[in-house]
């Protein structure tokens, strides 16, 4: 049946529109969002983490593609979601075209928040008309961001049994953290890359998680910002306690080389590799998944103080979040690098 225009327009006036909320970013910004989101792009790696966990279902894609490594501990829905690139940061690889091409309801940025980011989010959002938010990525504040972002991608049960997953785990942190002495708490480097001489400074994301352990940052003493290159005759005049190595390769070559023998760290054979898989413990990226390494960290630093099987809150953290189980053997290989854990 053929429709005049007139009565087209009368009937399309009548048809159910598509609702929209506006919602305040942690930026300040005003943006107007579906109130029904099916389809999310990660602008970067913490963000991609983060609608993982929440709604495997909605990420539509991944900023890099996962490793067959990497593949093994996420769901097989998300493994060979296709690759759209990394819109924010130095790594920056995506495009116009590629977010456009990804169909996203929505774009999500998680990590600092700046002018910078709040720039960017502005004029990918012009150029393209997809709501960009941008989240505080901060450790402290992963209850807020579970939540909040729950709630925007319509999961809002789940963000709050994530939420309240993060909220006990560091509400134990800080109780138990005061029984430990100020002088018995470690001096700790950390190590990015093969050379290992990539680190973060003091208020650096990507340390934030070993100041929320409650340990000394060695490196802060080079300053205040994000991650810096530093040399090794700056580490030797910090003689770290503890070593922490995101290479295996890193840590190998302290172990084996004569330039750091004398190093407290490697006197008392305290080197250690931070799990990494599917996403870094540590770092790599500096997101919700810190929430396991923060299990690890207080084992690795305070074993005395930190009683719980670690093995166990492992098994239950990949259920919750990632929502895979583990075998005995995946297990025995996300710790193999800390020497003090059972």
């Amino acid at each position: 049946m053929k429709l005049f225009p007139a009565l087209l327009l009368f009937l399309l006036a009548f048809l159910p529109l598509a609702e929209a909320r506006t919602i305040t970013d942690a930026a300040g910004r005003k943006v107007e969002i579906p109130d029904r989101i099916e389809r999310v792009m990660a602008a970067g790696p913490p963000a991609s983490v983060l609608a993982y966990v929440l709604a495997p279902e909605k990420l539509a894609g991944w900023v890099r593609a996962p490793g067959d490594a990497e593949k093994a501990y996420l769901l097989p829905a998300v493994r060979d979601l296709p690759v759209f690139g990394q819109l924010t940061g130095k790594g920056g690889t995506a495009n116009i075209e590629a977010v456009l091409s990804a169909k996203p309801d929505l774009i999500l940025d998680v990590g600092t928040v700046n002018a910078t980011y709040s720039s960017l989010a502005d004029k990918v959002q012009a150029q393209t008309g997809i709501p960009y938010v941008l989240i505080d990525g901060s450790f402290a504040g992963s209850a807020e961001t579970l939540r909040k972002v729950g709630d925007i991608l319509g999961v809002s049960e789940r963000g709050e049994t994530l939420a309240t997953y993060a909220e006990a785990k560091l509400a134990d942190l800080k109780q138990k953290l005061a029984m430990v002495p100020a002088d018995k708490r470690p001096h700790v480097y950390y190590g990015r890359g093969a050379e290992g001489l990539e680190t973060g400074l003091s208020g650096s994301i990507n340390l934030e998680i070993l100041e929320a352990a409650g340990a000394t940052n060695v490196a802060a003493a080079a300053g205040k910002g994000g991650l810096t290159q530093v040399s090794l005759e700056q580490i030797l005049g910090w003689n770290p306690d503890t070593i922490l190595a995101a290479s295996g390769k890193f840590a190998a070559a302290v172990k084996s080389d004569p330039l750091w023998a004398n190093v407290e760290a490697v006197k008392q054979g305290r080197v250690f590799v931070t799990p990494s898989l599917p996403f870094g413990w540590f770092d790599s990226p500096p997101g919700i998944n810190r929430l396991i390494g923060i299990a690890w960290l207080e084992k690795l630093l305070y074993p005395d103080v930190f009683t719980a099987d670690l093995s166990g809150e492992v098994r239950e953290f990949y259920k919750l979040f990632y929502q895979v189980e583990l075998t005995d053997e995946q297990l025995a290989a996300l710790i193999k690098g800390s020497a003090q854990v059972k």
